[in-house]
């Protein structure tokens, strides 16, 4: 008798112990830093939602927002004209409000943290879209290694890894590489940004991505010049399909 009722009492110490370390240590959010309810982690109710949904349609292809009638046969009207070497894009919302906050806090050495929490709630809703597509493996876009070092991690692998877990597949890095220290993109033209990030990355483990389709990861999607190149040295190495995940479509 007293063997049966142990796991009992265990299960009420546990709940006793979170309760106390809710009332001594309350959570708050991430983002806005609100007091969390009991029952929520990481963020609180309005900011889950905004990293879990997208209020407005988008193209698949570019994945820049645009109206519920817009015609979207080859794209939309901003990127029917463009060659990319991926297949579509998957995005969480536009680059503003708390998403952009998010992201932005994100690219700093403290912010690796946060991205780990953004990656374990995006992927949710993001891998019941790609799993019927089958993709085979996970690639964050990388950093280069002087980037890397000065900011202490890559965001783009806190947002790939638990997406990679979702889906089942591989996550390695070092298969795509960036190997040129590019400039920043920010403020340039969408010309000045390819021809800033042409000839950036290359892939070093060909085998891991010949004959496969890829999920490519990365934050902010603008002109498509990043995960244009990227695409294209993936391409090259064999994969069949690329299709590209972020965090934000910027209208910039």
């Amino acid at each position: 008798m007293i063997r049966a009722r142990l796991p009992g009492i265990r299960n009420l110490v546990s709940v006793a112990k979170q309760g106390l370390a809710q009332i001594l240590f309350p959570g708050i959010c991430l983002l806005c830093s609100k007091l969390l309810a009991p029952d929520e982690r990481d963020f609180c109710a309005d900011c889950l939602g905004t990293l879990t949904t997208d209020p407005h349609c988008a193209c698949p292809r570019c994945a820049g927002t645009v109206g519920p009638f817009t015609s979207l046969t080859n794209g939309c009207p901003r990127c029917r004209d463009e060659r990319f070497h991926f297949d579509r894009v998957f995005r969480l919302g536009p680059y503003d409000g708390p998403l952009r906050q998010a992201i932005l806090r994100m690219k700093h050495r403290a912010g690796e943290g946060l991205a780990d929490a953004v990656g374990d709630v995006w992927s949710w809703p993001l891998a019941a879209k790609l799993r019927p597509i089958g993709t085979s493996i996970v690639l964050p876009t990388p950093l280069h290694w002087r980037r890397r070092w000065s900011r202490g991690f890559n965001q783009s692998e806190s947002l790939a890894r638990p997406l990679a877990t979702r889906l089942c597949v591989p996550c390695p890095t070092g298969v795509l590489v960036r190997i040129r220290n590019t400039a920043s993109q920010v403020q340039q033209t969408a010309l000045g940004r390819r021809d800033n990030l042409r000839g950036a990355f290359a892939v070093r483990r060909k085998a891991d991505v010949a004959g496969r389709t890829v999920v490519l990861v990365d934050d902010v999607f603008t002109t498509g010049s990043t995960a244009n190149e990227a695409a294209k040295a993936l391409r090259q190495a064999g994969a069949i399909g690329v299709i590209v995940a972020v965090l934000a479509h910027s209208q910039q």
